[in-house]
């Protein structure tokens, strides 16, 4: 293959309908890319870059991001829109991965890094202990970088949720995905469009310091006027940055739904034009965003524009 490729390169041929012209990109490669994934196989890491085939990988990657996924690489969850495998009772968490993680965090001089994790019903706490010691391993080894954490719902339990807050992200993220109509279609059962709301809502009543952060896909059906109403449901529970990004389906399986449209690169701009109106710090919008996109620009420029309020 040539250096330049379709998104089909990336595991996505399985959508029903041929790719636009504007959905295209670049194979990773480069040392910094290369470092990385040496580092993460050498250390038995799980990048959502990789398990969920993003297209900016080498974007991100060859800038200083990368996003990491703790607690093992299958899901009790089984969102139609995600590639990550799924399991009733995945493996018990790696009591060493906090250690592992730091240590490679270290390694990788990273500036800003996203820590996600798959959903583990299974287990007493949901993971949020373990979350929490990811998080203070990686702050005690590199105080100096910039961490934003990917949660799951927790079910909206409050105490799992206040656990991770108190290990210090500097960003607590967690996506709404789609708008409220398609949410029983597209996320998993456990899930609900209101929950993942009162989360974020929680999450700054909790810890106002922290930046709270959301994402939501295009393509799976809903009309510009649901996704204008996400947003302003996303801005009441007090997110203060967005990102909007082209939906693909990651394979051909039946449980991954096919994309039902393409949206312009204009409609991208024009919807992210009118939710930086509505007050966001920073939105992110375009075909290949995602919501870990070029996320330590997001941050710092939310910052900035934010700084005679806050303190850096």
């Amino acid at each position: 293959m040539n250096r330049t490729e379709t998104a089909t390169a990336n595991g996505l041929a399985a959508n029903s309908r041929s790719l636009p012209s504007w959905l295209k990109v670049k194979l990773p490669g480069g040392e910094t890319f290369r470092h990385i994934k040496d580092i993460s196989a050498r250390r038995n890491l799980h990048t959502v870059c990789e398990e969920a085939r993003c297209p900016n990988i080498a974007q991100c990657w060859g800038g200083g991001t990368a996003t990491f996924m703790v607690m093992g690489d299958a899901c009790t969850r089984g969102c139609r829109f995600c590639s990550v495998a799924s399991a009733a009772r995945p493996s018990l968490p790696d009591p060493d991965e906090p250690r592992h993680l730091a240590d490679a965090l270290a390694e990788m001089n990273l500036e800003y890094v996203v820590i996600t994790t798959v959903c583990r019903d299974d287990l007493p706490d949901q993971g949020a202990g373990h979350i929490a010691r990811c998080l203070r391993e990686a702050r005690a080894r590199r105080p100096d970088m910039l961490l934003e954490m990917l949660i799951q719902d927790f079910r909206g339990d409050e105490k799992a949720l206040a656990t991770v807050l108190a290990a210090r992200p500097d960003v607590i993220a967690h996506n709404l995905e789609t708008v409220s109509r398609l949410t029983p279609l597209v996320r998993d059962a456990k899930a609900s469009y209101e929950q993942s709301l009162e989360v974020l809502r929680t999450s700054k009543r909790l810890s106002p310091q922290i930046r709270t952060k959301s994402s939501l896909m295009l393509g799976l059906g809903e009309t510009e006027a649901e996704v204008l109403t996400a947003c302003k449901d996303l801005r009441a529970s007090g997110v203060e940055m967005l990102t909007l990004g082209q939906y693909l389906r990651p394979t051909g399986a039946a449980r991954h739904l096919p994309v039902v449209d393409f949206a312009a690169p204009e409609t991208f701009e024009r919807l992210g034009q009118t939710a930086r109106a509505m007050g966001f710090l920073y939105v992110a919008s375009g075909p290949f965003v995602r919501s870990s996109y070029r996320a330590g620009e997001l941050f710092l420029k939310g910052l900035l524009r934010n700084a005679p309020q806050h303190d850096l």
